[in-house]
């Protein structure tokens, strides 16, 4: 039970942080995604089953508030999901270059998903610009090792965590 209130816990903080930072930052037009950067963290150290999971959670909650295409972000952060969680095996996310090219990589495929999922089944555009994405990239590159950091000292060495 106190797992599961960890993993919430980190769902509200990662929550919280998305909104502040998405708010702040558009007023310089950069789209920082920080909920994209948890859902990494998750995948890279929560057990697969439930990371996934959690990253269906993630991207349907940004869905319910968004006034695109309902179930893009589900899907995205899924696909999202699915990468971090098949590389996790190669790469050394305790290290900060891997992290952040990992979260710069997948703000880029998320961003553009969305954009063809909006393109293909809304028949509109949804693309912010390349400065945009290349702004929210950095972004969410730069933050990426703060919230591994601080996602590594709430899920501790509880039973949720990845083994090996």
């Amino acid at each position: 039970m106190l797992n599961a209130i960890r993993v919430f816990c980190l769902f509200i903080f990662a929550t919280v942080f998305h909104w502040a930072f998405a708010s702040l930052f558009a007023r310089w037009g950069i789209s920082a995604n920080m909920i994209l950067v948890f859902v990494a963290a998750f995948c890279a150290l929560l057990k697969p089953s439930l990371a996934y999971s959690i990253s269906f959670l993630c991207g349907l909650f940004l869905d319910f508030f968004s006034a695109k295409l309902f179930g893009n972000n589900a899907f995205t952060f899924t696909v999202c999901a699915c990468l971090i969680c098949n590389i996790v095996d190669r790469f050394d996310f305790d290290e900060l270059f891997p992290q952040m090219v990992a979260v710069f990589g997948l703000s880029w495929l998320a961003g553009l998903l969305n954009t063809l999922l909006v393109a293909v089944f809304a028949s509109s555009s949804a693309w912010p610009g390349f400065g945009s994405m290349m702004g929210g990239a950095i972004l969410n590159a730069i933050f990426a090792p703060w919230v591994f950091w601080i996602t590594r000292k709430i899920v501790g060495s509880s039973s949720l965590r990845r083994q090996g």
